[in-house]
């Protein structure tokens, strides 16, 4: 079955069924919604192939985060393919394993495959991603360049509730536990925490760069204790379970002993015991509106793409915070 068969049977030209899948916003919803019908009623399948040859154009789009074993990760990864599909793409997706040097080995490999690239918390400094992001249609995740589009979760919003609810509680003398270096949301964390604990007449201490996974907060837990803080923001839920872990080892119980305060709501954070009081982070809807932005920068090439949107965050408090035990006597 060809295309030549589906335009004759749908009654119109050949260049109108190529548009109906290659360009649906140029047909006119009726002639479009016939087209696929007539096509779906033959068994019609456009050969991908062909059109990437005729067009320059994949319908591949590429996803590179810093680390997939993250549970941050999966649901906008598991978002951005569901959105892109339907809006015929596909998704090819990278982990950098938390390494600069192959998150640009990627970026240049992904740009022979595929017609754009999402980049999520990348860890290139800012004017690398800007010379790379002159060569292919880029969309930043938890990053902002100048020229390029970007989606923003603000986790400056959360960091200060964080330092609210642990001040509303009673707590002193805190401390932030930050993520890697040359982390936008690290950075972000940093400064909105300080202003805040300012705000709240509360001493808060920082500490890192560290690593932000698990090991990354068990080998904090040291650092933390000579704080003598009570309590704590961590970099995302694993460095706050590692944390937590490390402190339990140490026979220091959260939250009787200190509070702990996660960033990511991730299932991880939710199985934990105690269930992990953290900063919800929209990453579902951060997958779609960056899929929707770099579709939009590829169907609309004359018009600059520097979009940025910035999603709503929220504190979720559970079980690892409580008020800090006072002195007996």
């Amino acid at each position: 079955m060809t295309i030549r068969d589906v335009a004759q049977a749908a009654e119109v030209h050949v260049s109108t069924v190529s548009r109906a899948f290659s360009a649906p916003h140029l047909v006119k919803r009726e002639t479009r919604e016939r087209v696929l019908a007539v096509a779906a009623e033959l068994g019609y399948q456009p050969n991908e192939t062909a059109r990437a040859l005729t067009t320059g154009r994949t319908r591949n789009l590429g996803l590179i985060v810093s680390d997939i074993a993250n549970p941050f990760f999966p649901p906008l990864i598991k978002a951005a393919q569901a959105h892109a599909r339907v809006r015929g793409y596909q998704v090819f997706v990278a982990d950098t394993d938390e390494d600069a040097a192959v998150e640009e080995e990627l970026i240049q490999t992904l740009a022979r495959q595929v017609d754009g690239v999402i980049l999520v918390s990348p860890r290139l400094a800012n004017d690398d991603i800007g010379r790379l992001g002159g060569e292919l249609p880029f969309v930043l995740v938890n990053r902002s360049v100048p020229g390029l589009s970007a989606v923003l979760m603000d986790v400056a919003n959360g960091a200060a509730l964080a330092v609210d609810h642990l001040a509303g509680l009673g707590h002193e003398h805190l401390v932030l536990v930050g993520g890697p270096r040359g982390s936008w949301t690290s950075a972000q964390m940093r400064r909105a925490a300080g202003k805040a604990a300012a705000d709240q007449g509360v001493r808060l201490d920082v500490l890192g760069p560290n690593p932000p996974t698990e090991h990354g907060g068990i080998a904090a837990t040291p650092a933390v204790l000579e704080t003598r803080a009570t309590g704590v923001i961590a970099y995302n839920d694993l460095v706050a379970i590692g944390l937590i872990e490390g402190l339990d080892d140490r026979n220091v119980h959260v939250p009787r002993d200190i509070s702990v305060i996660g960033v990511d709501d991730t299932v991880a954070g939710r199985l934990n015991r105690p269930r992990l009081t953290t900063v919800a982070m929209p990453t579902a809807a951060a997958g779609r509106t960056a899929v929707d932005l770099l579709i939009q920068a590829l169907e609309t090439p004359g018009e600059p793409a520097t979009a940025q949107t910035m999603l709503a965050t929220s504190l979720v408090i559970r079980d690892s915070t409580a008020a800090p035990e006072q002195p007996a006597g």
